[in-house]
């Protein structure tokens, strides 16, 4: 359901981003505004507490952002206040930025080894990638995970590409497994 609504306001922001030519503006923003709500949690349990009425929580919103972020913006995080969807403003606002990254030709990547690679292999792995993808550039994100003893593990949105010798000697054992002794 998180993800529907996500995607729902998510597309909404992203067309009227589009429709008033506000993207880059409206991107810089958003990253703001989710910067200042991983500050101070104690602004979202306000926010979602059930004890505090809808129009008190449009007060907030009015008080903390109008003439400080962009008029669409603040209209926006009013209409995601009214219709009782700011407990999903954090995945609402990721999938915006996830939105303004697809319509420039960013992709993000995920590459996992069981070292850590030097700059140089890191490079290499970023100018295949775009290379062999519809992605311009690349958002890297590179992290070690020893238990795959070598190779890489690369994400990019729901695809995955496993070539780590531990998902080999994972296949390998099941082939070993079918194979029955007389």
């Amino acid at each position: 359901m998180a993800r529907l609504v996500s995607t729902t306001y998510g597309d909404a922001l992203f067309e009227l981003a589009k429709e008033q030519d506000k993207i880059d503006s409206l991107d810089k923003e958003v990253r703001g505004i989710q910067k200042v709500l991983a500050q101070y949690p104690e602004f979202s349990k306000l926010m979602n507490h059930p004890k505090v009425g809808k129009d008190e929580k449009l007060q907030v919103v009015k008080e903390v952002f109008e003439g400080k972020a962009d008029k669409e913006l603040v209209g926006f995080l009013r209409l995601v206040v009214e219709k009782d969807r700011y407990a999903d403003i954090d995945e609402i606002l990721a999938y915006f930025i996830d939105r303004v990254k697809e319509e420039k030709g960013i992709g993000v990547a995920y590459v996992t080894s069981a070292v850590k690679l030097s700059e140089i292999q890191k490079k290499l792995v970023e100018e295949k990638l775009v290379e062999t993808t519809k992605f311009k550039e690349m958002e890297m994100n590179f992290t070690i995970d020893e238990s795959l003893i070598g190779g890489l593990v690369i994400r990019i949105g729901d695809k995955v590409v496993d070539s780590s010798i531990k998902s080999k000697l994972s296949e390998l054992t099941k082939q070993l497994m079918k194979i029955q002794l007389a």
